[in-house]
């Protein structure tokens, strides 16, 4: 499943317009502390985290991350997404939390 597939059956909001839409996604991980994610997820993984402070990207360019989800609408600075854009890194948002976001991503992807 491609980011934009899965951007239009969830109605993720897209703050960083069409970044990586039509990448495949390999996996998907939940954590806020970095270097769990650094230590634990794969490449070409989407990652579902509150944290919303610029070095969230370079983890996400560390580790070849498609796309970072916030959940519960919570807001970025218009600076995070604007280096999210030029570092070819998704930011999504949804109003769901982590925890039900984490589990229709699952079974979405299990689906194909």
């Amino acid at each position: 499943m491609t980011l934009g597939e899965l951007v239009i059956l969830l109605g993720f909001e897209t703050l960083t317009g069409d970044v990586n839409l039509d990448k495949e996604i390999k996996s998907g991980y939940v954590s806020d502390l970095l270097s769990d994610v650094i230590a634990n997820i794969e490449e070409n993984s989407i990652w579902i985290t509150i944290q919303r402070h610029v070095n969230i990207l370079g983890v996400a360019k560390l580790k070849e991350i498609i796309a970072i989800i916030i959940p519960r609408k919570l807001e970025l600075e218009q600076e995070v997404i604007e280096k999210a854009k030029s570092e070819k890194i998704a930011i999504l948002r949804d109003f769901r939390s982590a925890f039900e976001i984490s589990g229709l991503i699952y079974n979405a992807l299990k689906r194909g």
